[in-house]
C-alpha cells in the first residue's frame, strides 16, 4: 500500500503532466514569459530615457484630438475609450473560455466574435491615432512637439519609443485578431466538439489577455507620465 502512494506521489517520473497542465498551455505560458521580458527589455529603454532627460512632452497636449470632433482639445480620451475597448474584449475572451468549459459551441462563438470585433475596433482607433500623429509632423526621427517646459524638443526619443513600443503591440492585437478568428472557425466546423474539449479556446485566451495586461503598462507609461 505505501508502495502504490509512493507511486502516485512521483510527479517527475514520466507518464503525465506534472501540475496536471497540457503541453500545449504549458509551451504557451513559456512563450508569454519570454514576450514578456521583451516588452519589459522596450518599457524599461523607455522609462530610462524619460526620467534621464531634462525635458519631455505633455501627454495632455500630444494626445488630445478625437476623431470628428475637429480642434475641440479632449486630453486623453481617446486613449481612454480604446483602452476600454480592450478590457472589454478581455472580458468576452473570458466568457467564451467559460462557456467553452461548458461545452457551449454556440455562446463561444459568439463572445469569440465579439472579441475579434474588438480587436479590430482597438486596432482601428490605433491606426486613426498613429495617422493624425504622422499628419502632425511626427514618426520616427520626427518629434514636432514642444516639452512640457515650453522648450523645443532636441530629441526624438519620445516618438521613437511611441511608435515602436505601440507598434509592437499593436502587431500583437493583429496576431491575437488572427488567432482568434482561426479558432472561431475551428468552433464553427465543430474541431473542438469533436477532440471534446475547447482548450485551444483558453489558450488562445492566454494570449488575449497577456496582450491587454501589456497594454496597462503602455498606457502608463506613455499616456500617464
Amino acid at each position: 500500500m505505501d508502495n502504490a502512494v509512493t507511486a502516485k506521489k512521483k510527479w517527475w517520473s514520466g507518464g503525465h503532466s506534472p501540475f496536471s497542465v497540457s503541453y500545449g498551455k504549458l509551451m504557451m505560458w513559456y512563450f508569454l514569459i519570454s514576450d514578456a521580458f521583451t516588452f519589459g527589455a522596450l518599457l524599461i529603454a523607455y522609462g530610462t530615457q524619460r526620467f534621464m532627460a531634462q525635458a519631455w512632452p505633455d501627454p495632455n497636449v500630444v494626445f488630445k484630438s478625437f476623431p470628428f470632433m475637429g480642434h475641440t482639445e479632449l486630453p486623453l480620451v481617446f486613449v481612454s475609450l480604446m483602452t476600454f475597448i480592450l478590457i472589454m474584449s478581455s472580458v468576452t475572451m473570458v466568457l467564451a473560455v467559460h462557456a467553452g468549459h461548458n461545452m457551449d459551441k454556440k455562446a463561444v462563438a459568439r463572445w469569440l466574435i465579439l472579441t475579434i470585433i474588438g480587436g479590430i475596433m482597438f486596432l482601428s482607433c490605433q491606426a486613426w491615432e498613429w495617422t493624425h500623429l504622422h499628419h502632425e509632423g511626427a514618426w520616427w526621427g520626427r518629434n514636432p512637439f514642444i516639452n512640457h517646459d515650453g522648450t523645443a524638443a532636441l530629441s526624438t526619443n519620445f516618438t521613437d519609443f511611441f511608435f515602436t513600443i505601440t507598434g509592437f503591440h499593436g502587431l500583437h492585437v493583429t496576431s491575437g485578431v488572427v488567432l482568434n478568428i482561426i479558432v472561431l472557425i475551428n468552433v464553427l466546423k465543430g474541431t473542438y466538439e469533436h477532440r471534446g474539449h475547447y482548450e485551444m479556446v483558453e489558450k488562445v485566451g492566454l494570449y488575449w489577455h497577456f496582450v491587454d495586461l501589456v497594454w496597462v503598462f503602455v498606457f502608463t507609461c506613455f499616456y500617464l507620465l
